[in-house]
């Protein structure tokens, strides 16, 4: 019953620290692995102008919930201008205003976009068009052109893919050449065939999208054409028909309204500028989970102070240490001082390096340990004796920091990193354990100790390992329950298997 509910126990803490792993590398992108990267785009939309008589007025749209991409961060450089930021059904506009503006006027906005599967809203109030009056002569051609495309197509996409294709054929009729007429700009050209679509009763859009490529410095939007089939916006490259999006476009505005409206200013101008950059995906995780206002990173360890962090990168590592020495004496049966006190060692070689480490610790237990037999002869009372040899540790510490500074060995000068109370407690336990079960024991159980400890280093100080630890904390319950489960471990340990292999083959 009890080995049953240690492994009910078990399965529970593995099951909620793989599904806490598995939602925050899936949804919120925490990386895997430390210092990978991703590409972040920046983009910056410089409004100049210059002002006349009266307050200047100024309206620049901005994108909203961009499809396909996440905003992680935004600003407004607006200098002396009051801002106000207004949003609409799919759209944004920052309204500056200023009274008395003097000079060239520059204005700034700027954000960090990442590509993001972010979830398409739903079409709001999708209102299906009136049939719009042409001129006779153009009348005659529209319907025309919509009854030829209307007998070879079959719903609406393949409607529009037709109709694109046949008002941008090279060797046009007369009717096409006549619906190109007036419509030469890339606006006008799409809101020409939004008003033929309306012929046909198809809701249309113009959608402004802008190409998001490295180094751009004087980039502007493209107008781009979305039609409504009943469930969702299809997007169509007006010119030759191709559906979707171009790759890395940033949908800016929808609508057929002017980018910025300037008022009280002449030579109005709108210029954008992209630029790629990489951070660490750590960082763009985090940035992405403060967007997505994610409870599960508000608990995270992120949002403690820097140097709070860095210490609990060093401790959160101590449990590992810990189920490594379980693994160590319980299933291998390797012997050391102590319970914990290799892992206390590991530690101190974090700040030493694993050789000099261990040379400089073998240096101050062998000379300590002379020392202690020697006390032993004083026949001292316990507290005084542990004291004594506390004091002794501290004096061989100094004297050993003194001779390797003056033969200018600098990394002797670490043996100050070590905590001389689990040194002095290791000479203690040795010399008891060389008294009452001779020196072989003593050296085999010190051998333990350091191999431990060397592996208890190597384990702690693993990059990956470190920054798994950090980033899913979580996983301290997959330690956990592996820690339940080899405490009910009884068998046999390894080194009792090889001890007892004689037996075992009879």
């Amino acid at each position: 019953m009890k080995n049953l509910h240690v492994i009910l126990l078990a399965l529970t803490l593995v099951i909620i620290s793989t599904a806490l792993c598995v939602y925050k590398v899936v949804e919120l992108k925490l990386p895997l692995l430390p210092a990978e990267q991703a590409h972040v785009w920046a983009v910056e939309a410089r409004v100049s102008f210059k002002p006349t008589k009266g307050p200047a007025k100024v309206d620049l749209r901005l994108p909203k919930k961009p499809q396909s991409y996440m905003i992680l961060d935004e600003n407004f450089i607006s200098g002396s201008y009051g801002m106000t930021l207004e949003e609409s059904d799919e759209n944004r506009v920052v309204k500056w205003t200023l009274r008395r503006p003097r000079g060239n006027q520059f204005l700034y906005y700027r954000m960090q976009l990442i590509a993001d599967e972010m979830p398409i809203s739903e079409p709001i109030n999708v209102r299906y068009p009136q049939k719009k009056a042409y001129p006779e002569m153009m009348q005659t051609a529209v319907d025309a052109l919509l009854d030829e495309v209307r007998s070879k197509s079959a719903d609406t996409r393949s409607f529009t893919h037709e109709l694109l294709l046949r008002l941008n054929e090279k060797n046009a009729s007369d009717n096409i050449l006549l619906l190109r007429q007036g419509a030469e700009k890339p606006e006008m050209w799409v809101q020409r065939i939004i008003s033929i679509l309306a012929g046909a009763r198809i809701p249309a859009r113009q959608a402004n999208i802008l190409l998001l490529k490295d180094g751009i410095r004087h980039g502007k939007l493209t107008p781009w054409l979305q039609t409504y089939n009943g469930t969702e916006w299809m997007a169509f490259d007006p010119y030759s028909g191709a559906s979707g999006f171009p790759d890395d476009s940033l949908i800016w505005y929808i609508g057929d309204q002017p980018l910025l409206t300037v008022k009280n200013g002449r030579a109005g101008k709108i210029e954008f500028s992209v630029h790629k950059q990489f951070h660490e995906a750590e960082y763009i995780a985090r940035q992405r989970s403060d967007v997505k206002n994610s409870s599960v990173m508000a608990l995270s360890l992120f949002q403690l102070p820097i140097q709070t962090q860095n210490v609990y990168r060093v401790l959160l590592m101590m449990p590992l240490g810990a189920l490594l020495i379980v693994v160590l004496r319980n299933v291998i049966g390797i012997k050391s001082f102590g319970t914990f006190m290799p892992i206390l060692i590991a530690l101190a070689f974090r700040e030493t390096e694993l050789l000099w480490g261990l040379v400089l610790f073998s240096i101050l237990v062998a000379l300590g340990l002379m020392l202690r037999f020697y006390l032993e002869y004083l026949h001292l009372l316990l507290v005084p004796r542990l004291a004594s040899v506390l004091i002794i540790v501290v004096i061989l510490m100094v004297l050993v920091s003194l001779l390797t500074h003056k033969l200018g060995i600098e990394r002797g000068l670490s043996v100050a990193l070590f905590p001389m109370v689990i040194i002095s407690m290791t000479i203690e336990r040795m010399s008891l354990v060389w008294e009452e079960l001779g020196p072989a024991e003593a050296l085999q159980q010190g051998i333990g100790s350091l191999f431990i400890a060397s592996l208890g280093y190597l384990l702690m100080t693993n990059a990956v390992l470190e920054h798994m630890i950090f980033v899913f904390p979580e996983m301290l319950l997959f330690l956990l329950a592996i820690t339940l489960l080899l405490g009910r471990y009884t068998g046999y340990r390894l080194t009792e298997l090889w001890r007892f292999r004689a037996l075992l083959k009879d």
